[in-house]
């Protein structure tokens, strides 16, 4: 096996594993609930090839210099932000409903973009995708982690979108927050660990 396809088997197998059960799946299935898969799926790439673009990079120039106590902390508090804007929910008017329907997949891609980019900065996977591309080559890793974490995130999506159609708005909605909720508090808690030990 060359170095090349190494670096890819081990990064997308690593990220894969690492990405089962975590917050950010749970994420995924969240917006799932509220947005079409495909919307979904489309922003959790995009969103997951810039932060391991972003995460290759630290590993093959920065190391270990940017401190992700910050980030973490800084990621927790804006997803407790989000889930009080989940849980207020938005008014909207019949002619809202209308002109927003038309922008629903830019808005719904935008959306998930920004809350799963916030949901990965200072994860474990970002940090295992740092760990594994101080040992392969940049491209490999970059590819191998953004397939292994978007694989992972296409099952919770699909489990998502399933129960999307089965549950009342307002459950989907309080589920949401509740999930936004407990990942800031985790990721609050956890930089505040890392600033404090």
């Amino acid at each position: 096996m060359t170095a090349f396809s190494m670096g890819l088997v081990v990064s997308g197998l690593a990220i894969f594993v690492a990405e089962m059960g975590d917050k950010t799946q749970l994420v995924a299935m969240s917006l799932a609930t509220r947005y079409r898969a495909l919307t979904v799926l489309l922003g959790i790439t995009a969103a997951t090839a810039v932060v391991h673009v972003a995460s290759v990079f630290i590993a093959e120039v920065l190391g270990s210099a940017i401190p992700t106590d910050w980030v973490t902390l800084v990621a927790g508090l804006a997803f407790l932000i989000f889930g009080f804007w989940t849980l207020r929910g938005d008014e909207m008017t019949q002619k809202d409903e209308e002109r927003a329907a038309s922008r629903r997949i830019r808005s719904g891609f935008v959306t998930v973009f920004v809350v799963f980019l916030l949901a990965e900065l200072g994860d474990k996977t970002m940090l295992a995708t740092i760990t594994v591309g101080t040992q392969y080559h940049w491209l490999p890793v970059w590819i191998g982690s953004t397939v292994g974490m978007v694989a992972a995130d296409a099952i919770a999506i699909a489990i998502g979108a399933v129960l999307g159609k089965k549950l009342p708005e307002r459950a989907i909605q309080v589920g949401a927050a509740v999930l936004f909720f407990v990942a800031g508090v985790a990721m609050v808690g956890q930089g505040a660990w890392m600033l404090l030990g």
